[in-house]
């Protein structure tokens, strides 16, 4: 198959949906399929390149401004950019797809790659990763007003056919576009087990002057629906009965909220933010911690995910059916929290650092959970019997 896979974020741009992005799309050339890759322009990446078995072109791209809101995001639109519409359709005409894979319901090259896509009968599959919410009412009524005016819309005419990633995105997607079984898959978040197969190299406790003490690392972007409050509100119980007790926020912080709460809690001094670091010096991280805890307001993204897989005991705040046809077992094979808990953070940290064997054994099992269920190939292999799916459909309608 011809497999054309879309996303405004992609590397060298860090983050979960690029890499899962860039990592199906190494898959599925691996497989024997021809692969190419439309993204943004980001930094100084090249506009066109060969990795990793396929071709990836990113076009022009207007950088969204950073006006000093709490939910600023780097983000780049290329639909802005003269004569973009044109050379993204060309692309695909001489690429001629067999399939596209979407990733991201509101992004520009999203929705100009799936009018291409229904203009010429060829099957899209959509992966939701981010969802327009927030527990601001004025951010959230704003959210939920472009949800309704313009993605949903946009998303009826485009009829894709939807990856949703957990029980979260299921709701929401539920509730916000109308999906259901008859128009959705529901395929977990993809892992690269390989990645975290390669030795580590860089020692992150001596980069940072951090010592011997525990560690606890929270690896992503801070944004206001991952904006570390409750780990920091947990930190006083912590520190009092762990003294040594050390954070690192690794990741762009475009919500600062943590670190002012931080201060007001006098915990400032426990904490080390080292802002974005390359997707290979993850494993380094998850490598230095006892314990990795990043998704504590509702959620278990792709950073909690690569932690478990590492073996590092990972704390995350999702229910036990977050993902549907996956077995989580609290405390046995998932550590979970509910949403913005603070004293179940505390509690349960405390636990982790007072019982290093329990604390291993649950990180052994996290691993293998993680591995069985989210590895790369798993995942893609599902992908790609569904693009089959989808594209023998398409022959049959033709």
């Amino acid at each position: 198959m011809r497999i054309a896979v879309v996303n405004n974020f992609f590397p060298p741009r860090v983050g979960g949906s690029a890499h899962m992005a860039a990592s199906l799309a190494a898959q599925f050339a691996e497989a024997g399929h021809e692969v190419l890759a439309i993204t943004a322009a980001y930094d100084e990446a090249p506009a066109e390149e060969e990795r990793d078995g396929y071709r990836v072109v990113r076009l022009p791209a207007v950088k969204m401004p950073q006006i000093g809101l709490s939910i600023d995001f780097d983000m780049s639109f290329a639909s802005l950019r003269p004569g973009n519409w044109r050379r993204l359709w060309k692309l695909l005409d001489e690429f001629k797809p067999d399939a596209i894979h979407l990733h991201g319901q509101f992004f520009d090259l999203s929705w100009l790659a799936g009018i291409w896509a229904r203009r010429h009968g060829v099957p899209a599959l959509l992966t939701i990763h981010t969802l327009l919410i927030s527990d601001n009412k004025l951010y959230g009524g704003v959210f939920r007003l472009l949800d309704a005016v313009l993605v949903r819309p946009i998303l009826a005419y485009l009829r894709p056919r939807y990856v949703l990633l957990d029980k979260l995105g299921v709701d929401y997607c539920v509730e916000r576009y109308g999906t259901s079984d008859a128009n959705s898959e529901y395929f977990p978040i993809a892992v690269d087990t390989g990645h975290f197969a390669k030795p580590v190299t860089k020692d992150v406790r001596a980069e940072h002057g951090i010592g011997d003490g525990p560690l606890i690392v929270s690896l992503g972007h801070v944004i206001p629906l991952r904006n570390r409050l409750p780990l920091i509100e947990a930190l006083p119980s912590i520190l009092d009965k762990h003294p040594g007790v050390r954070v690192v926020v690794v990741g762009r912080v475009y919500h600062d909220a943590f670190l002012k709460r931080a201060a007001e809690l006098g915990v400032s001094d426990a904490l080390v933010v080292t802002g974005p670091v390359p997707k290979e010096d993850v494993p380094a991280y998850f490598a230095a911690a006892d314990i990795v805890t990043h998704d504590l307001n509702g959620g278990c993204g792709t950073a909690s995910l690569e932690a478990m897989l590492s073996g590092t005991a990972t704390i995350a705040s999702v229910t036990e059916d977050n993902y549907p046809g996956i077995e989580l077992r609290n405390g046995e094979n998932v550590l979970l929290v509910r949403p913005d808990d603070s004293e179940a953070v505390a509690r349960t940290v405390i636990e982790l650092l007072d019982d290093p064997r329990k604390r291993a054994l649950i990180a052994q099992r996290e691993s293998e959970m993680v591995r069985s269920n989210f590895g790369l190939d798993v995942v893609a292999e599902e992908h790609l019997r569904t693009f089959e799916k989808l594209v023998s459909e398409a022959d049959v309608l033709r």
